[in-house]
C-alpha cells in the first residue's frame, strides 16, 4: 500500500504540533505516512516543544524510514524559521499551507500517495494564499474537477452526512431540492458500502422541522420534498428510513440502531456528533475521486505552540483514511 499524505495545515496553527504528537504515539508506525509540508516548520515546533525528531526529506519511490525518531517529509515549501509565529499567519505561511494541499492532491493522482489526511487551516489564511475557496473541501473539489461533494462526520458511535453546510438557517429550505437530496442519498449509501465495508447500511433521515413537521403543522418540507425523494431513492434500491424527528433519531443512532443519520443542516448533525465525538471525530469528504479525511477541529491559534493541543482527532482521521484506502483497494 502506498503511504498516506498528511498535510501540515497552517504553520501558525496546531497542525505541526499534533503531527509531532501523533508521530510520538505508540501506534504511529502501524500506518505508512509522509508529512507534506515544510521541514523548517516542523523543526521549529519540535525545538519549541522539546520533541526530539529527525526530519528526513522524502521523494516518491524512496523507502520509508522505519525508525521511531525519523519523520519522512515531502517538502513543498521552505519557510524561514523566523517567519513562523504561533497564532499569527502571514501571506508566506498561507501560501506554504495551500501548496501542501495542492501537491498532496496531485500526489494522489500521480500514484505517489494512497490518500490524504489534512491538518487544520483557516478560511482567512486560505484567502490570503490566493486560493479563493470557502474552505478545504471546496478547494479539493475544484482541484479534482468535481462539482459537488458531501461532508460526513464520522466516529465509532455516530456518523452523519449533511444536506447543507455553511449557510444561514433562513436559507436552508430554499437550498434543499429533490435532486440534491437524491445525490446525497446515493453518495452516502455508496460510501458506507465501499468506504466503510457496510454491505447493507441502515440509514436514517432526519426531518427538517420539529416533530417531522407534525403532518404539515410546523412545515411541509417532509411531505412535499423529503418523503418523495426518499421514494425516488427506494426505486434505485437505496433503502432509507424516516424522516424522523431530530430530537430522537440521534439517540437511536448512537445506540446502534442506525449506521448513519442524514441531516438537513450543519448544526442539526454536528451538535449531537460533537457531544459524542468532540475529541476523536473525523471529517470525511465524500464524492471525490480521492480519499480525504480531516481533523474535526480548527487551527486553534489561541493555543498554538503551547504544547497543549490533542492529537486524538488526527490519530482517528489517519486511521480512518487508511482504512478507507484499503477498502477501496479491495472493491
Amino acid at each position: 500500500m502506498l503511504p498516506l499524505a498528511i498535510t501540515m495545515g497552517c504553520p501558525a496553527g496546531i497542525g505541526p504540533e499534533i503531527i509531532l504528537k501523533y508521530c510520538s504515539s505508540t501506534t504511529s508506525n502501524d500506518i505508512p505516512i509522509v508529512i507534506v509540508g515544510d521541514i523548517n516548520v516542523l523543526e521549529y515546533y519540535a525545538e519549541k516543544l522539546e520533541i526530539n525528531f529527525f526530519f528526513s526529506p522524502w521523494t516518491p519511490g524512496k523507502k520509508l524510514s522505519q525508525t521511531k525518531k525519523t519523520i519522512p517529509v515531502y517538502e513543498t515549501s521552505k519557510l524561514a524559521k523566523d517567519s513562523i509565529v504561533p497564532g499569527i499567519f502571514s501571506k508566506e505561511t498561507s501560501i506554504a499551507m495551500a501548496e501542501a494541499i495542492v501537491l498532496s492532491q496531485q500526489g494522489i493522482q500521480d500514484g505517489i500517495f494512497c490518500g490524504m489526511c489534512t491538518c487544520p487551516i483557516s478560511k482567512e489564511s486560505l484567502q490570503l494564499s490566493g486560493h479563493h475557496y470557502p474552505g478545504h473541501t471546496e478547494m479539493l473539489a475544484a482541484l479534482c474537477n468535481v462539482e459537488s461533494q458531501v461532508m460526513m462526520m464520522a466516529g465509532d458511535t455516530l456518523k452523519v452526512t449533511l444536506a447543507t453546510v455553511h449557510c444561514a438557517i433562513s436559507e436552508i429550505p430554499s437550498l434543499l431540492s429533490s435532486d440534491s437530496l437524491l445525490k446525497l442519498f446515493q453518495t452516502t449509501y455508496q460510501s458506507l458500502q465501499k468506504d466503510f465495508n457496510i454491505h447493507h447500511p441502515r440509514i436514517a433521515v432526519a426531518a427538517l422541522n420539529p416533530h417531522a413537521g407534525e403532518a404539515g403543522m410546523f412545515g411541509d418540507e417532509e411531505q412535499r420534498l423529503i418523503l418523495p425523494t426518499m421514494k425516488r431513492a427506494a426505486a434505485m434500491d437505496i433503502p432509507l428510513q424516516g424522516p424522523f424527528p431530530p430530537d430522537t433519531i440521534f439517540f437511536k443512532a448512537a445506540r446502534g440502531e442506525y449506521d448513519l443519520v442524514i441531516c438537513m443542516y450543519h448544526d442539526q448533525g454536528l451538535i449531537p456528533f460533537k457531544l459524542i465525538h468532540f475529541d476523536d471525530g473525523v471529517n470525511v469528504t465524500l464524492g471525490l475521486p480521492i480519499v480525504r479525511t480531516s481533523v474535526d477541529h480548527g487551527t486553534a491559534y489561541d493555543i498554538a505552540g503551547q504544547g497543549v493541543a490533542s492529537p486524538s482527532s488526527l490519530q482517528a482521521a489517519i486511521k480512518m483514511a487508511y482504512s478507507i484506502c484499503i477498502n477501496r483497494n479491495k472493491a
